[in-house]
């Protein structure tokens, strides 16, 4: 995506302007950032998705100062009529299941695919919302039916409600208040508190962030760290422990000084290795996620492969590379010279054509087939 280029996604401001000014720093209400927005999917295709095991999806109800959480997969029925006011549901990852979805999201990356995570649909009757909350998480507040009224504020106070399925905050104090109509979109920071109310029926689209903690992301790299050096368990390389020096024990139970020693050499000697973690890094990033499952070819093609006119991701494929790997649902491998080439600009582009995909080797070609039996890129 060119960074110098104004966007009318972002209110005439260029990705590099919103990256610098905005980005993690200070609200923006952009008017008609999508002009003449339609909903992109129909309500009632929309609501049938609580039913899939596919679909994470929430119904939430408000009675005064009592709210409940239902999670799916749910009947269809069981949800209330349009004309009951003061509920929600929340459907997330609808770009995995919709093209149309895929094909907005896509708009928003300006910011690195590593960081771009699902888009969210809410829809809501006449006061439906999910009360004062808020994200550690960026996130952009597309409105595509309806109206939808944003309360919005700096917090200072995070305590949320007590006995209260949701996390919502016990002292909101809002700075700022907008009405949102088709079209307009609202992006916040992290930490920026917000509550948004459906005025009439509305449905509002959410764009989120991955935001790793770096105790949940050192847990990740450690355990996959931890396989990879299981492979060596035994091999030459592993050494063995060696105390032809210990001295004979007065306190028995004390663990040797020297074998502390050891330890800590053997977790260093495993995450001295930059390209491992790297590695690591990208297979997490790409990891599909757990309600997940890709369309594979009928058997009756497998026999038959051949280069189509055009190569096109998955919507459900990540596809992440760095200087030295290609990263694809949470694989990686090695990639130099025009092979990287071209499978960079797959995963930049989501698409290759034919006479480009030819030109890769042998064995990238092969990779290239194997992903396609698995369903990853499509005709």
């Amino acid at each position: 995506m060119q960074k110098n280029t104004a966007l009318t996604l972002l209110g005439g401001l260029t990705p590099e302007q919103f990256m610098k000014r905005h980005w993690q720093k200070k609200p923006l209400l952009i008017r008609q950032a999508v002009p003449d927005m339609k909903p992109l999917i129909e309500r009632a295709e929309l609501l049938e998705m609580v039913e899939s095991e596919e679909v994470e999806s929430r119904h939430i109800v408000r009675k005064g100062e009592k709210w409940t959480l239902k999670k799916g997969p749910m009947a269809r029925k069981s949800l209330p009529s349009f004309k009951t006011l003061d509920w929600t549901v929340l459907i997330q990852g609808v770009d995995l299941h919709n093209d149309a979805v895929h094909a907005l999201l896509q708009q928003f990356r300006f910011v690195p695919d590593a960081r771009l995570d699902d888009l969210m649909i809410s829809y809501a009757t006449e006061g439906g919302g999910v009360g004062p909350h808020f994200d550690s998480y960026d996130v952009f507040l597309l409105q595509a039916h309806g109206q939808r009224k944003w309360r919005i504020g700096r917090q200072k106070k995070f305590e949320l409600q007590e006995g209260v399925p949701l996390k919502i905050l016990k002292d909101f104090k809002p700075e700022a208040e907008y009405v949102l109509n088709p079209g307009d979109m609202l992006y916040l920071p992290p930490g920026y508190a917000h509550d948004g109310v459906a005025v009439g029926e509305c449905m509002t689209y959410s764009v989120g962030f991955r935001v790793p903690r770096s105790a949940e992301l050192a847990s990740e790299l450690l355990m996959g760290l931890s396989e990879e050096v299981a492979e060596d368990c035994g091999d030459a390389k592993d050494a063995l422990y060696q105390d032809p020096h210990q001295e004979a024990a007065i306190q028995d139970a004390s663990v040797p000084q020297a074998l502390q020693q050891f330890a800590a050499q053997a977790v260093a000697k495993a995450l001295k290795d930059p390209q491992l973690l790297n590695c690591l890094l990208g297979e997490s990033l790409t990891e599909p996620k757990p309600n997940v499952w890709f369309d594979t070819p009928d058997i009756d093609e497998l026999p038959h492969f051949s280069w189509p006119a055009e190569v096109h991701l998955d919507r459900r494929t990540k596809m992440l590379f760095d200087a030295k790997h290609i990263f694809i649902n949470g694989e990686s491998f090695k990639a130099a010279g025009k092979d990287a080439k071209l499978l960079r600009k797959l995963a930049n582009e989501k698409t290759l054509s034919a006479v480009l995909a030819s030109q890769l080797s042998d064995n990238a070609a092969e990779l290239m087939q194997a992903w396609w039996e698995e369903g990853w890129w499509h005709h």
